[in-house]
């Protein structure tokens, strides 16, 4: 168990993810942002990574729980997820 598991919407499944990917800290979380860490997930890792684990990571980013994300930062994650 890391730090990471310590972090809100980080479970087992997604804190082994984000060490797979070279994210190992919290603070490497915040520095790479959520936007990046899903993107090495998805080609490394889990290619059906999906919008509910973006908007997990990005929470997680924030120190929140993902359902207390706001409408905006929701949006821009959804824009961001349909890009892809």
């Amino acid at each position: 168990m890391s730090e990471l598991s310590k972090l809100p919407n980080v479970g087992k499944v997604l804190e082994q993810n984000l060490i797979k990917v070279g994210i190992d800290t919290p603070e490497k979380l915040r520095e790479i942002g959520a936007k990046e860490a899903f993107m090495r997930i998805r080609l490394s890792v889990d290619s059906g990574a999906c919008l509910h684990m973006l908007y997990g990571l990005q929470g997680a980013a924030l120190g929140i729980n993902d359902t207390l994300l706001s409408d905006e930062i929701k949006q821009d994650l959804r824009t961001f997820f349909k890009s892809l």
